[in-house]
């Protein structure tokens, strides 16, 4: 049986923010149902350990978040969630002790990306509030920047980046300047549990990007797979149009899908190399983690 290091389980496809970076997605608004999750979780149990709730829109959305924590901690799963950190003051005490929680990741370039954000101090101090407590819980944080250029970073946004950078500065006592410690694409601990990641912007695959040659490898259904939230398998986080719809466990079990005749072949693809889906060819993800 495939085994997978994570599966992504998208709880809803909306999202409250319009950021530059994240095309809209044009799936139905939908938020995931407790039946419909629990059932997921049944499937995926013998698959693996760590599930992460989103692929496309908002987790903290969900008005149910709590009771999903609940549910994945009596089936044995971890949890990670990715947020734009705009809803964690509210949400707060649906997050704070539960035990499925494994590990935040606070996107920040969602401020900068969304047009109508205001207030960056009052954005992040509420993150540090939560931050601060949940921390105490074992959970684990990484404060994502990923809005790097690769030609180079404008003014504009070092000097947004620097505000945002001394903030944390300030709010973790560093004696240091960020920038001279963290390596684009790679993390730097700032705390205990608590890291920052700079990284390029990220770009989703769409099947209007130009198609390179397909060489290349992929961790696509080797060691994850991803949920869209009206119950899609897709082979990865980051088909989030359903593009290659390996099948629906509301209708086929997990098990068969990972293990059909078009999710094989994406693995046997990858073994020589080669990218057999169009929308792979279309990854610039490919040839940046791939190896």
């Amino acid at each position: 049986m495939k085994t997978f290091k994570k599966i992504y389980i998208e709880i809803t496809s909306v999202c409250n923010l319009a950021c530059s970076f994240c095309p809209q997605t044009e799936r139905k608004a939908n938020f995931i149902n407790l039946d419909a999750f629990t059932a997921i979780l049944d499937q995926i149990k013998p698959y693996t350990k760590y599930i992460y709730l989103h692929v496309k829109g908002e987790p903290l959305l969900h008005p149910k978040i709590d009771q999903l924590l609940d549910i994945a901690h009596s089936k044995g799963f971890k949890v990670n969630i990715t947020t734009n950190g705009t809803l964690i003051k509210k949400n707060m005490h649906k997050l704070l002790g539960k035990p499925a929680l494994r590990q935040m990741n606070f996107s920040l370039h969602s401020f900068d990306g969304h047009e109508g954000s205001e207030n960056r101090e009052e954005y992040l101090t509420n993150i540090f509030t939560f931050v601060r407590q949940a921390v105490e819980h074992n959970v684990l944080f990484s404060f994502r920047l990923w809005n790097l250029n690769k030609d180079n970073i404008t003014n504009m946004e070092k000097k947004r980046n620097r505000v945002t950078l001394g903030l944390l500065e300030k709010e973790f006592n560093l004696d240091y300047k960020i920038e001279e410690k963290v390596v684009p694409g790679s993390g730097v601990k700032i705390a205990e549990r608590i890291y920052l990641n700079q990284d390029h912007e990220f770009v989703w695959p769409s099947l209007q990007a130009p198609e390179d040659d397909g060489k290349g490898f992929c961790h696509a259904l080797r060691s994850q797979a991803a949920i869209l939230v009206d119950g899609t398998v897709v082979p990865c986080c980051l088909d989030g149009e359903g593009v290659i719809n390996l099948g629906n466990v509301n209708t086929t079990p997990f098990s068969d899908i990972v293990d059909g005749e078009r999710a094989n072949n994406i693995v046997e693809g990858f073994s020589r190399r080669e990218a057999v889906e169009e929308l792979c060819r279309k990854c610039g993800y490919r040839q940046r983690f791939g190896s």
